[in-house]
């Protein structure tokens, strides 16, 4: 669906705050002149001292127009975000260079920038970065100043060790830039996930006030339609019982008595359905889940029992939402049938959804309940239309929902020699009740309404 589409919310993420990018360079430029002073004239070694300042305060040049020219909550594009990080590449070698090339120890500091971009750029800006690390990393490992060091003494490494240090950058870039933006994307695809649970969660209750709306409509109207009521009745017996204005009033009357009849109707229907939508019985809602699926070519099978009296529980739309979600998904991975049992005691209420499908395929079973896990084995797939517009949506959401009224989702494919997919929802009883016993009493609004219309009506 299109209210479930992460695109934009992809295109955000990725966008890195232009302050957050200045903090960083600022903190890196701090560093940079600190090392410098200590080098030249705590340790005493000759450095080109001058023009490493020069290279140093380039990029602080470069942040002050940044800071100057942008406002701080200014997100970056992909494209300028690119240029700054290769600046600060740039930067680095360039100090590297007039420093000892990868002798310094601070070459490690080339896995920063290509660090930030695997967190907030996409995998091939990240990549082009890496390799312009990797490249400029090469040079100085054949070109440079030599190492600062004492007087008259001049630290010459091994090339091998030099090679070392080549291969520790290259591997710290490889891996640190996967990582960082595996971690990251993992972290864009849940609050994706989260924002597309929140807009389901906030429709399925719009949809759940409206008979409350209802209901509200019709208390309101009821008091000048009584009125005009009582006019109208007035206005019959003080004039001509025949004649046009007779006629007219007549029929004045009739369409008086039908909207009466259409509000008496709404408020009724908040009086008989009220408690089926505030609070039902735990075979009442299965019952509700189970309802749509009725009508297809599908045995769902249903079984409720256990120990003491059956759990009510106040209804959630966010529940029924969740469960008839993982019931969905069930009827479309079985090949003949789904089957429903709902069992309490004392202590704990469970529902198990069981079909006789393929069941999840073994890479999948570990990731199953995750944002973007879509299929449960390649024989499996299928080309639907349902909730999350096949982004893999479904379950998370499901999950995420049903967690949030304190159940526990268990998903597990079925003991051998069975097949199928196995979701078992435990809740502890106290939690499913919850609210339960103080639902609002429904008879209140269509009887002050009625009251209402009755003393209007009155001769």
């Amino acid at each position: 669906m299109d209210e479930l589409n992460p695109t934009p919310l992809t295109r955000n993420a990725r966008q890195l705050r232009l302050d957050t990018l200045v903090r960083l360079r600022w903190l890196a430029i701090a560093g940079q002149a600190l090392a410098v002073a200590v080098v030249r004239f705590g340790l005493g070694f000759e450095l080109p001292f001058g023009l490493c300042f020069v290279v140093i305060a380039a990029s602080a040049s470069v942040n002050l127009v940044l800071r100057i020219e942008f406002p701080a909550s200014h997100r970056l594009g992909d494209n300028a975000a690119t240029i700054l990080l290769a600046f600060d590449i740039l930067q680095l070698a360039g100090l590297l260079y007039l420093t000892g090339g990868l002798a310094n120890p601070f070459a490690i500091l080339f896995l920063a920038p290509v660090l930030i971009s695997a967190t907030a750029l996409t995998p091939e800006r990240t990549l082009a970065l890496g390799l312009l690390a990797v490249g400029l990393s090469t040079v100085l490992a054949l070109t440079h100043r030599p190492l600062p060091w004492f007087p008259g003494e001049t630290l010459t490494l091994p090339f091998l060790y030099v090679t070392g240090i080549w291969t520790a950058i290259l591997l710290g870039i490889v891996f640190t830039g996967i990582y960082a933006w595996r971690v990251a994307e993992e972290a864009r695809q849940l609050a994706e996930a989260l924002a597309a649970t929140e807009r389901v969660l906030a429709r399925e209750q719009h949809l759940s006030q409206l008979d409350g709306l209802a209901a509200a409509a019709a208390h309101e109207l009821g008091t000048p339609l009584a009125t005009i009521a009582l006019v109208v009745k007035e206005l019959h017996h003080s004039l001509p019982q025949k004649g046009p204005v007779a006629d007219d009033l007549r029929l004045l009357r009739e369409q008086v008595e039908r909207c009466r009849s259409i509000l008496t109707k709404l408020t009724s229907m908040g009086q008989e359905e009220s408690a089926f939508l505030e609070t039902i019985t735990l075979s009442h809602l299965v019952e509700e889940i189970v309802a749509p699926q009725r009508a297809l070519d599908l045995d769902v099978a249903v079984k409720t029992g256990g120990e003491g009296p059956e759990p009510m529980v106040r209804r959630n739309p966010g529940v029924v939402y969740g469960l008839s979600n993982i019931l969905d998904n069930a009827a479309d991975f079985a090949k003949a049938r789904v089957s429903i049992a709902a069992h309490w005691t004392d202590r704990d209420v469970v529902i198990e959804i069981r079909d006789d499908g393929p069941g999840y395929a073994p890479d999948i079973l570990l990731r199953v309940g995750e944002p973007y896990v879509t299929t449960r084995s390649a024989s499996a797939r299928l080309d639907s239309s349902g909730e999350g517009g096949g982004l893999g949506l479904g379950l998370f959401i499901a999950k995420t929902l049903l967690e949030r009224s304190g159940a526990q989702l268990t998903l597990t494919n079925a003991a051998y020699p069975d097949s199928g997919a196995v979701a078992r929802i435990v809740w502890a009883r106290q939690a499913f009740e919850r609210g339960a016993a103080i639902s609002p009493q429904p008879e209140a609004r269509g009887t002050l309404t009625q009251e209402s219309n009755n003393s209007h009506m009155r001769d």
